[in-house]
Formats: structure tokens, sequence, C-alpha cells
């Protein structure tokens, strides 16, 4: 049977959370190693496999993957200056070093890694002015802060870089509206907004930021329909279920939005034959929107720890680490509570 919750607040039967068939979809995609997508999108393999790893977690089937054999895998990709890279044979990279952390981290094998050589690798990519470049080829963006701080924090090792400068770079991203961008004087954006929003948090720095103009910034990007896009005038996307909630999530303004419109949003993008969910309803579904969707559900407040008003299935996930709590939990890690 698949999960269902409560009626919506308009007394209408939601669609099902297709809980069983997500769970049949991401298996799939470990012996689809001849399809066209899989070849293409090798690159960034690594933060693929943390999305479909870090689902079937919060899907309560994470003993179902081959987890042995995804470890070896991720080790692989080390390079000897501590990053890794998205597969085996790539370059290092910090977006792809924290999703071999995280995904360490959900198999319990931290006990694979060198703490301090990969925090070395991290450290060293910190500008003097206190932005992360994603590799050795300098590119400087928003997003390597958060990854940045969030590798570190979960090696703990915060010790290794300046976060004071850190945090003084993330807050020169900040615009009028309150949002963020990639870099000083670019626009805002959700998802760059959460990179910042949460690498504030993981520094302890969230008292920065100008909360009610940015919740309104937030909550502005929700469209008629009920899902959120990630900047004005463009088309609502799942993904922002995750980085448009999770940010709000962190300021304590989730209830400035429509919950229930946002989830039959996000339900109405399932593929009810395959499973797995798109980036809105009618298109084919794919790995990352899958994840993201499914942590949209669950930042609503649909889990299981919702008893009759939840699925029972989906677990808790931290809008800061983007992993479950229970995950946390066990490491030890503070846990986000709303």
């Amino acid at each position: 049977m698949e999960a269902s919750a409560a009626r919506s607040s308009e007394g209408v039967e939601p669609p099902p959370f297709l809980i069983e068939k997500h769970r049949k979809y991401v298996l799939a995609l470990q012996s689809k190693t001849d399809a066209f997508e899989y070849v293409v999108t090798e690159f960034l393999r690594m933060s693929g496999v943390y999305w479909g790893l870090t689902t079937m977690h919060l899907l309560s089937a994470g003993d179902q993957m081959d987890t042995e054999k995804i470890a070896e895998w991720v080790v692989k990709c080390q390079h000897e200056s501590g990053g890794f890279g998205g597969s085996v044979g790539h370059d290092a990279h910090l977006l792809y070093t924290l999703s071999a952390v995280q995904i360490l981290a959900l198999l319990d094998r931290l006990d694979l890694l060198d703490y301090d050589k990969v925090a070395g690798y991290v450290a060293s990519l910190q500008q003097a002015d206190g932005s992360f470049a994603g590799d050795e080829w300098g590119e400087i963006d928003t997003r390597f802060s958060y990854c940045a701080l969030s590798c570190l924090s979960l090696l703990g090792r915060k010790d290794q870089i300046n976060v004071d400068k850190a945090v003084d770079f993330v807050l020169a991203c900040m615009n009028f509206d309150g949002g963020f961008g990639c870099a000083p004087g670019a626009e805002s954006h959700g998802g760059q907004i959460f990179c910042c929003v949460g690498a504030l948090a993981i520094a302890d720095a969230l008292h920065h930021i100008r909360a009610d103009e940015l919740g309104w910034w937030l909550c502005e990007r929700q469209l008629p329909g009920g899902g959120l896009n990630g900047r004005p005038e463009k088309l609502p996307d799942v993904c922002y279920s995750w980085w448009i909630l999770s940010s709000l999530a962190m300021i304590r303004r989730l209830d400035w939005i429509d919950a229930e419109q946002l989830r039959l949003f996000i339900l109405k993008a399932q593929d009810e034959i395959k499973g797995g969910i798109a980036d809105r309803p009618g298109d084919e579904a794919d790995v990352f929107h899958t994840f993201f969707g499914v942590c949209g559900v669950g930042l609503l407040g649909y889990t299981q720890e919702a008893g009759a008003g939840g699925y029972q299935g989906l677990k808790r996930v931290d809008p800061v680490y983007a992993l479950p709590v229970e995950t946390l939990q066990r490491m030890g890690m503070p846990v986000w509570e709303p």
C-alpha cells in the first residue's frame, strides 16, 4: 500500500505519496549502467549517489542499498589532495567532497576517512577574503562556502578555516531584498540563499540575517499552482521545495507559505507508474527531483512522527545539513528544531 495522509484544507483528497514506488525507482537506477542518462552524468555521480542514498534512508529503505559497494566506490574517488571527484578518475572538487562525506556519514563509515587530510583539502581552498574556490582552478561561489562549512562541521574540523572571514564573505553577498547571490552584487536566488543561510547556521551567525525581509522574498516564490520558483518570473520547480523550504525553516518562517498547496504540487509531479518525482507535473522523473521532492514533503511536516497526519515510512530531514535527522543524532551533531 502507498502512504496516505490527511485531506487537504479544502477537503480534497490529495494524491497518495508513492513511497514504495519511489523506493523501487531509486533501486532500479543502480542497474541502469548502460542508459544514456547514466553515461552523460558520470561527472556528478557522487552527488547522484548522495541524492539516491539519502532518499532511500528518508524512505526507511537504506538497508536495501549495497552499502559496502557504495563505500568502496566513494573511497576510490579520493585524490591524494584529500578531495573527492565526481567519479573515479575525475578531478577533486569541493561539491563532490561534501557529497562523499555525506554518503559516508549516512553509511556510518566515516572511519574510512583521514579527517585531517580531507579538512586540509577544504581549508586549502579558502581565499584571503574568506570565500572558497570550488577546486584548484579557482571558481568562487557561495555554494562552496556552504560545502566547506558543512563538510568541516560533519568532520568536527571547523577550526581548520577562518570561520569569521567565511561569514564576512557570505554577508557581503546579501542583497537589498534580504536574499543572497553567488557573489557580491549577484542577484538573489533560491539555491544560493539556502547555501548562504545554511553556511551562516553552521557558523552560528544567523543573527546577521534580516529574517523578515528574507522570509518575504522566499514566500513570494510560491506561485498560484502551489509550487515554488527560484527567482521572480520563473516556472515552479520541485527542487525549490528544498531550497526555499529549508531556508524558511532555518529562519523560522516556514508557516509563511501555503504548505498544503505545495504538498499537492509535489505529489502531482510523481510518476504514478515507475515512481520518482519530476521537476513539475507531467515531466520525466529523475533522482535529483525525487530527492528534493521527498525532502520537501518531509519539511512540510508529513513525516511518520506526525502520526495519522503524516506518511508512515517517511523520516525527518535536517534543513541545515540535508541529512536524515537520525543520522545526525547518531553522530552527536546538533539537529535543527522548528
